[in-house]
Parts: C-alpha cells; sequence; structure tokens
C-alpha cells in the first residue's frame, strides 16, 4: 500500500512539473501571492475574479487558523482531497516539518509545531514526502494564555499546583481535559521544563523547552487524572518552572510535533525535590539570595523602559503604547491577585530596545499610581517582557516564558514561598511618572471633521483618497479614503466620509480598516482579510493588532504611535496618538504637530493657510493631499473601487460639497436636531447634510470621546516619590501636582524639617527634608551645651583675668624703669 502512495506521489509531481514546464504562470503551485501573466495567485483575485485555476487547490484555506507556540495542534487544509496513502509533510518557516496526516474523507491535515515566537508563520505542504512543497499557507502562532481554555487541560485548583509542599498544601491532585481532542483510547501526561542556556545577552544565549519524564503512561483517555505528587527523581526535581503534555499512548515519550494538549505554563512546586518540601522557605530563600546575586550582575534595563502614566486616565488613553494587562482588568472586575489595592493595571507594548525588557503600571481606585516602595501591590517591571519582542527566538524575549523565568518564578522564590519579598522589589521597584509625556492626539470622523494635532478643527468634505498624515521620523503613513454619503431616500449626499483608513511604518504589514460595499467593517492584512473569529489581538510584522467585540480596531505600531477605529453610523471614525518625539515631524490633514497652530494648514509646497481660512479655502488644502496610485497603501479588489479610485482621479473634482447647510427653523428636521445637538456645530451640519438623526449622534459622541481623550491626555506634573523619615512615617502616595504628603515620628521621637511637603508646579516638593530624633538626645544636647556653655565661660573668666594680670605687671614695670629725678 506504501508503495502504491509513493508511486502516486511520483505521478502527482510528474504532473506539477509538467504542468510548470508547460506554462507556470497558469499555476499558483509554489507562486501563491504573486500576479501571473495570465491569470492571479494573490488573494484579491477572488473578488476580481482573476485567479488561477488551481488557485484554492495550492493557496490553502486552514482552520483553525491559530494555536499556541508550543504546537501539537491539528488544522485542516480546506479545499483539498488527496489520496489516502500519500506522505504528507508540513514545513514551517522553511525548515521546520511535521509529519501530517490524511483522514479517510480525504481531507489533509497539518500538526502546528513548537515555536519560540509568535505571529503568522509561513509554512508549505509536500504530498510526495518532502520532495517538493507546492502548496503554502499561514499559521497563527500565539501566545499561550492567548488560546482558549478548551485548547488545553486544566489544572484543577491551578494554585494548589503551585504552592505544594508549602505549610498545609498537601493532597491530591487532579489534571482534567477533553477526551475528544485526541482520538485516541490510551494517552500520556508528560512533564516539560522550560529553561535558557549560554551567557546573558550573548549570541550563545539559548531558549529550550525540554521533556523531563512521564508523569502517567498509557492511562484511559476519559479526561481526568487524579494523583498523589512525589518528588521527582535525580536532576528532574531543579526544574521548578514548566508545563505538562498529554499525548496520544502510540507516540514516543518526549517526541516533538505531535497532537498534544498542553497545561498553562506554572510553578513545579509539586514536583520539587524533598529539600524543597522538608524545609519550602529555608529552601525558596536560598533559590531567592541566588536570585538577587545574578540580577546584581545582569545589565540595568530599568534605564531604558519607558515610565508610566502619571493616572489611570492616561494609562487607558494612551493605547499606541499601553495595553490592559489581563491579569488586573477593571473591564473584568478588578481581580488583581498579585497586585492588591489596585483595580487596573496596563503593560507597555513595545519591549525596549536593547534589553527587551517590559513595563507594567498599577492604579489605585483614585486612579493613582501605585509604587513598590509604598505598597506590594505596586507596579513592577519586567526584565523579559511577557509578550515577547521581536525577532523573537532568543532569550530575553521569547513571548511569555522569558518572563516566567526572570520575574515570574523569582517572585515566588522571594514573595510566595518565603518571606523575602524586599528582595525581589529591590530588584523590581515600580518606575514613577518624571519623565512620562502623553501623546498628542488627532480625530476624524462625521461629515468629515478634522480636529488636529495641535488642537485646530475644520470640515474636509473631499471625495477621494488623503493624506491623513505621514511623518519622515519612522515613515508612518496613514491615508484616508472618502466617499459619498446617503440620503435616507437613497439619493447621494452633499458630503462624504471615510470609508477606509490604511496605514503602515517604515517596512511594517500594512493594514486597512473600511466598509465593504454591504457596510460590513473588515480589516485587512496585506490586501487579505482578516478574521477575528479566534483571535482578538495578533502580533504582526512591526506592529500589533487588536479588536474588541464591538470591532473597534487599535493598531499600535513600534514606535509608540497608534490608531484607533470605530464603526461609527455609516463612516469611520478615527484618532491617531503621536508621541513627543513626532513633533516637527508630521504633515498631511492633520497639521504639523508642533504646538502652533499657525502652520496647521500647511500644503505640499510648504505654503499655509491662515487659521481663520474659509471652508472653500480649506478645501483646497485638502485636495491638495491627495495621494497618488504609486505611494496608495490600499486594496483595490472590486471593480467599483477600481473604477472609482483606482483608475479615476485621486480628488474628485468634481464633486462640491455644501460648506454651509442650511437651517430652516420651518424645516421639522431642526428642531429634532437642536434639541439632539444642542451646541455641537460637528453634529449640527452632519444632521442637516444627511438628513440623518443617527450620523448626527455618531459624530456627537465622536467629538465627544475626542474632547474626553485630549482630556485625559493633559500632561500630569509628578513631584517623585518621598519616602518616610527613619523612625516615622508618611500620611499619602499620591505624588502629582497640589498633593500634600505629612509626616509623624514614632513615640519617643521629635520631628525636624517639615510636617507637610506639598507638590508644587516647578516639579518639586515644598519645604524641607524631615527627620526623625530621639527626644533623649535632644535633651542632651540641650544639657552638652549647657555644659559647654558654663565652661566656656569659665574658661573666658579665666582668660580675661590672666590678661588683666598680665597687663597690671606691665605697667609695674613700666613704673620701675622711669628714671629718678
Amino acid at each position: 500500500m506504501k508503495l502504491f502512495g509513493i508511486i502516486v506521489s511520483f505521478f502527482i509531481l510528474f504532473t506539477l512539473t509538467a504542468l510548470r514546464n508547460a506554462g507556470a504562470q497558469d499555476s499558483c503551485s509554489q507562486q501563491c501571492g504573486k500576479p501571473l501573466t495570465t491569470c492571479s495567485c494573490q488573494v484579491t483575485c477572488q473578488s476580481l475574479g482573476n485567479c488561477c485555476p488551481d488557485y484554492k487547490e495550492f493557496c490553502l484555506q486552514i482552520s483553525p487558523y491559530s494555536g499556541s507556540l508550543m504546537g501539537g495542534k491539528a488544522f485542516l487544509l480546506e479545499n483539498t482531497a488527496f489520496n489516502t496513502s500519500s506522505m504528507l509533510t508540513c514545513r514551517f518557516k522553511e525548515k521546520i516539518e511535521t509529519r501530517g496526516y490524511i483522514a479517510e474523507d480525504g481531507k489533509a491535515h497539518c500538526i502546528s509545531p513548537l515555536l519560540y515566537e509568535t505571529g503568522f508563520i509561513p509554512f508549505e505542504v509536500s504530498i510526495d514526502n518532502g520532495l517538493s512543497f507546492p502548496y503554502s499557507g499561514t499559521w497563527l502562532s500565539v501566545h499561550h494564555s492567548k488560546v482558549s481554555d478548551e485548547e488545553k487541560c486544566t489544572l484543577v485548583n491551578e494554585t494548589k499546583w503551585q504552592y505544594y509542599g508549602t505549610p498545609n498544601t498537601y493532597g491530591n491532585l487532579t489534571v482534567t481535559w477533553t477526551p475528544q481532542a485526541l482520538a485516541e483510547t490510551q494517552v500520556n501526561i508528560e512533564v516539560w521544563g522550560y529553561h535558557e542556556t549560554g551567557d546573558s545577552y550573548s549570541e550563545n544565549w539559548m531558549a529550550e523547552w525540554k521533556y523531563l519524564y512521564t508523569l502517567a503512561r498509557k492511562i484511559p483517555n476519559t479526561g481526568k487524572l487524579t494523583f498523589t505528587p512525589v518528588p521527582a527523581e535525580g536532576n528532574y526535581s531543579t526544574w521548578d518552572f514548566g508545563i505538562l503534555r498529554i499525548t496520544p499512548s502510540s507516540y514516543s515519550d518526549g517526541q516533538s510535533n505531535i497532537p498534544s494538549l498542553w497545561s498553562n505554563d506554572h510553578a513545579l512546586a509539586w514536583h520539587l525535590g524533598k529539600d524543597f518540601r522538608n524545609d519550602p522557605s529555608a529552601w525558596a530563600t536560598a533559590k531567592c539570595m541566588e536570585w538577587d546575586r545574578k540580577e546584581e550582575k545582569l545589565p540595568n534595563f530599568k534605564e531604558e523602559i519607558i515610565d508610566c502614566p502619571c493616572t489611570l486616565a492616561q494609562a487607558r488613553a494612551d493605547t499606541g503604547r499601553f495595553h490592559t494587562d489581563y491579569g488586573c482588568d477593571i473591564e473584568k472586575g478588578s481581580v488583581c491577585t498579585y497586585h492588591p489595592g489596585a483595580v487596573h493595571c496596563v503593560r507597555a507594548i513595545q519591549a525596549s530596545p536593547q534589553y527587551g525588557a517590559g513595563q507594567q503600571c498599577c492604579y489605585d481606585s483614585t486612579g493613582t499610581q501605585i509604587l513598590t516602595h509604598d505598597s506590594t501591590g505596586g507596579s513592577t517591571p519586567d526584565r523579559g517582557h511577557d509578550w515577547g519582542s521581536p525577532p523573537f527566538m532568543k532569550p530575553p524575549r521569547i513571548p511569555g516564558f522569558s518572563h516566567w523565568l526572570y520575574d515570574v518564578i523569582s517572585f515566588y522564590y522571594c514573595c510566595l514561598w518565603s518571606d523575602n519579598c524586599q528582595f525581589y522589589m529591590k530588584r523590581r521597584p515600580s518606575s514613577d511618572c518624571r519623565t512620562y509625556r502623553p501623546p498628542r492626539a488627532a480625530s476624524a470622523f462625521g461629515d468629515p471633521h478634522f480636529l488636529t494635532f495641535d488642537g485646530l478643527n475644520f470640515t474636509f468634505n473631499g471625495l477621494g483618497e488623503y493624506v491623513l498624515v505621514e511623518s519622515d521620523l519612522t515613515s508612518l503613513r496613514v491615508q484616508g479614503r472618502t466617499q459619498q454619503g446617503r440620503l435616507p431616500n437613497g439619493t447621494g449626499a452633499q458630503g462624504t466620509g471615510l470609508s477606509a483608513v490604511a496605514m503602515q511604518e517604515n517596512n511594517s504589514d500594512v493594514i486597512e480598516v473600511r466598509y465593504s460595499e454591504d457596510l460590513n467593517l473588515e480589516v485587512l492584512l496585506n490586501q487579505k482579510v482578516l478574521n477575528f473569529s479566534e483571535q482578538t489581538w495578533m502580533d504582526l510584522k512591526g506592529l500589533f493588532l487588536f479588536s474588541t467585540p464591538d470591532q473597534n480596531i487599535t493598531v499600535m505600531f513600534s514606535s509608540g504611535s497608534g490608531v484607533e477605529i470605530r464603526g461609527k453610523g455609516g463612516f469611520l471614525s478615527l484618532t491617531v496618538l503621536l508621541p513627543e518625539k513626532f513633533m516637527n515631524h508630521t504633515q498631511g490633514l492633520f497639521g504639523v504637530m508642533n504646538g502652533n497652530t499657525e502652520d496647521e494648514y500647511t500644503f505640499r509646497n510648504k505654503t499655509t493657510l491662515p487659521v481663520h481660512a474659509s471652508p472653500q479655502q480649506l478645501f483646497e488644502f485638502g485636495a491638495n493631499w491627495a495621494i497618488e496610485n504609486g505611494s496608495s497603501l490600499f486594496t483595490y479588489d472590486t471593480e467599483f473601487l477600481l473604477n472609482n479610485f483606482y483608475y479615476g482621479e485621486k480628488h474628485n473634482a468634481s464633486f462640491l460639497p455644501v460648506f454651509f447647510p442650511n437651517e430652516d427653523p420651518a424645516d421639522p428636521l431642526v428642531g429634532e436636531m437642536v434639541s439632539l445637538c444642542d451646541s455641537d456645530p460637528f453634529c449640527r451640519f452632519d444632521v442637516l447634510t444627511t438628513r440623518s438623526l443617527q450620523v448626527g449622534n455618531s459624530t456627537r459622541l465622536s467629538h465627544q470621546n475626542h474632547r474626553l481623550l485630549v482630556e485625559h491626555l493633559e500632561p500630569v506634573i509628578s513631584c517623585g516619590w518621598l519616602d518616610p523619615p527613619i523612625n516615622g512615617t508618611k500620611n499619602g502616595t499620591n505624588y502629582l501636582l497640589g498633593s500634600t504628603i505629612s509626616f509623624s515620628c514614632n513615640q519617643g521621637y521629635e520631628l525636624t524639617g517639615s510636617k507637610e511637603r506639598t507638590c508644587q508646579a516647578s516639579g518639586a516638593w515644598s519645604g524641607a527634608t524631615p527627620s526623625c530624633i530621639q527626644k533623649i538626645a535632644i535633651e542632651q544636647l540641650i544639657l552638652l551645651g549647657c555644659v559647654f556653655g558654663i565652661v566656656g565661660l569659665a574658661v573666658l573668666a579665666r582668660l580675661a583675668f590672666l590678661c588683666r594680670r598680665e597687663r597690671h605687671k606691665g605697667n609695674q614695670k613700666l613704673v620701675s624703669e622711669v628714671p629718678v629725678e
């Protein structure tokens, strides 16, 4: 049977080769993503109707499309039908091979491999045992914590697993799983450990997941195992961070890249040796001290991480640089296990450039940042960013696992398994916000109205494709497409709105968010429509992408710039956030970001319009920023888009919008408009031009959101942390402008310096540094002063006496020397 399969495979290979030789342009074999002479293998070919006949066969669609970077997940290759005897090989990144399988129905499946990175991973498929790989697709590798619980085995009462062997934590442990996930009657349960070897921050620093031993072999696939842990034998007991893997028993122990169910990564307290069981606190203390000594020799990563935002409002508004830490999320009830007293934490999105380090910032119910100097619930920076960082693959940039090794298991050593948390906090102190600078925000929404980085606003109702903002600093480009609005009766309105936004920075992936022709919101990655059904967060080239359940899209570029896009009332609403480093490095419809409104309306040739330019002049300004096909980031994958935007004018000069919509008191819509919009000029404008209260309301809410965002991003002055005096206390943990910290001394001590200090506009604290001195010491000083004073007076009196005596002797001598007459 195998011989027959090989013969069939060679026949298929021969046929494919013949086809390529006869006319390679007619086949998508090994050509996916390319435009060919007579047809196309690009993703846009399906909507344009110009695909090569075998496009769907060779350019693979897969289901599911994502899984944990730990691998072991089977996925279906859709639109393929192979002979069941074909020898299926799946190759990832042109080097990592896994053995696939073909089901009885002829459907092919690949097994995802263990990877040390996240993001879209290219793969190829061979049906001739690896001789050729004509089929190709992409697989999304995701952070292990971001896969669904159904895809993992579950450690029941996970806390017990991670504290097992510490006081009052013994007994049985239970692991459960979905039996249907592994189509076998018997399974093995294995223990794997993670470590990083070599010299830190050197070329030989390597990451490795290593099979340790099999915990249970050939047990029934019932979906549950309960056992009593015993210390692991030999050197295995020294591995304190790892994971469980469940595999079909038909595979060898520790075999790589096979169908698997992984547990959560966790602290392996339950399998540690007898030295841990006998005295866990002493064992953990020794580990904590060893970690502390190692940290002493490592580079100071804290010098290059971004400072935290000063307030919770700033932290949640700065979406280009900070994102919710799911371990402490105000939207999910503020369950902040490791940060008591906090209601919300965020993490810096980008890792630090040299060391790949991460930042964490936590806030209390008043919106004030919590510092580790004041509370163990304070935020702690990370030597290894939890989400990893490009180019991944090597420590400390391995997603999730480097962070566990350098920042989490050490927390167990020092804080959870022993009482030495001061050592951990010494190495991971909170960053305050003294150097934090909030980004600037610009928005566009409605019909459409533009609010610039420097605070001006104008309406530009051009029809076409335009530069919203571009920067020579990072080659950032954000482009907008407008389409004509529709009146309730279906005819065209005398206004336009944003229908698509495309963006790129340096050589990053291109992201486009658009309304489709049937008014569904679509997100395109390099011209391909994305599916968020499995993953709402994606690690992409040069950016991160996040979609909320209601399809609010956030793009976070590596520079810290952020773009938020929402579908509102048939038009897109857009906000761009740029860090301070972009000052004097922007141009386009959002103006020159420099704090000077006089040059906001700058044309390509650097001429400017006055601040109070007329709507007609601003229309000319907007038209000047129309893009060209050569610089366009948009996807033209329908006849409508090709005819109206690709082959048509980039700025439709024949479309003239209304500049001053008429408010006719006799119009019944005007009364409803006034009730809805009040004094909001953008809301009123849009109701009148579109005859739609819904559009007006969306505009009103977008305008309101922008004003609130700008308010939250106002700079805040911080004077920095104040320590309490030795032998005293302080009252207050808010170190921002206007806050006052008071000080007092313990019983038996007296305060010198300032009893209160207030944070001033200069960024300095008022008053003098307080100290607490023992009262008895003060009394002794006074007594000594008195004694020294008395002694001093006595000495002075003695000196005066001696001086008088010497003077008296001198006078006598002079008298005796006078001649007698």
